[in-house]
């Protein structure tokens, strides 16, 4: 089906949450990365206070409630969903929208300080399962945390192998502009790979005190189609600078090296889903997305095309932004799913 960038997206120009707007209404919880668990106070130097966004609707209680868990992307985190936030219809399922170390409103630790990785970001999220105690939920994903899901979806599995408890059943998934495949990155040597060198940490500092030099960096990741407004890129640099956080650009670039590296095939989208039973996933890609756009035609490729499907969009990489209401249909979509 085709989606173009129509008067809905352009009209969500003027209908944006701002970032005031979208932290306002979370909260900030401690996080202990040692014990990797949320936590009433702080106890040691890897302790910090993350941002957490719960959307709960009316009518709806936690108890056997299945959520929908929305995983943020790189480099704008749960902010980047506050659009799609928005449009989504659906009265049935409580929302929990993460925001990792050093995103958002979440404490941004230098990472002399805090070693920023998947498997951290793993450890949050199923730490705020438990906080919520969430017993089913359905995901999606944006951009690297594609790379998160991978990781919860193998621990799920490694746990029903070793006859543990699962505390926490993945069901349905939808991700988006991911990497699915070590050899299928494209990330172009301006972005990701230089952030990782001093030349990128320059930029960084800049782009923190300067909105010329953040725009800079963040236009491109837009379609020239749907040319982004002013207003729209303040509030991502609000959003990305927020507690000075513009160097968290630089601290967490390396997730691309981290999955050819380390984890090449753990994180590999069709070894991760061999123990998912009983669950839709869809992928979606955008035409003009610069990261990943080998990862869907590799899905095709790679994977049995009766257990997934694969939707082409019109954009850049910043679906969430120029492909708001398509997104929140395919939400919507999801979660309807039994």
């Amino acid at each position: 089906a085709a989606h173009k960038i129509d008067s809905a997206a352009i009209e969500s120009h003027q209908k944006m949450v701002t970032s005031r707007e979208w932290f306002y209404n979370g909260t900030r919880v401690l996080f202990d990365a040692k014990v990797k668990a949320i936590v009433d106070m702080t106890t040691h130097d890897q302790t910090f206070s993350v941002f957490e966004r719960v959307v709960m609707p009316d009518n709806v209680s936690n108890d056997g409630a299945r959520w929908l868990t929305m995983l943020p992307g790189f480099p704008d985190g749960s902010y980047g969903w506050s659009k799609v936030d928005s449009l989504i219809k659906d009265e049935t399922s409580p929302r929990l929208y993460v925001e990792y170390v050093g995103q958002g409103d979440s404490d941004k630790p230098d990472k002399s300080q805090y070693h920023y990785s998947t498997m951290e970001r793993a450890d949050l999220v199923e730490a705020q399962w438990a906080h919520h105690g969430v017993k089913n939920t359905v995901i999606a994903t944006f951009d690297y945390s594609s790379l998160v899901l991978l990781e919860l979806l193998q621990r799920q599995h490694e746990r029903k192998q070793q006859g543990k408890p699962v505390t926490t059943k993945i069901e349905h998934l939808l991700l988006i502009n991911g990497g699915y495949f070590s050899d299928g990155h494209s990330h172009p040597i301006l972005t990701t790979p230089l952030l990782q060198t001093w030349m990128g940490r320059m930029g960084c500092w800049m782009a923190q005190r300067s909105h010329f030099a953040f725009n800079m960096m963040i236009k491109p990741l837009f379609s020239s189609e749907y040319d982004v407004s002013a207003k729209e890129l303040d509030e991502v640099y609000e959003a990305i600078t927020r507690r000075n956080g513009a160097m968290f650009m630089s601290n967490a670039a390396g997730f691309v090296r981290e999955h050819k590296e380390l984890h090449e095939s753990r994180w590999d989208l069709k070894n991760a889903l061999v123990g998912l039973k009983n669950a839709s996933v869809k992928l979606v890609g955008s035409e003009k997305d610069a990261f990943e756009p080998k990862q869907l035609a590799l899905a095709k490729e790679r994977l049995d095309q009766s257990k997934i499907e694969t939707e082409l969009i019109p954009g850049g990489h910043m679906a969430t932004s120029e492909q708001a209401h398509v997104l929140a249909k395919f939400v919507d979509d999801m979660v309807a799913k039994k």
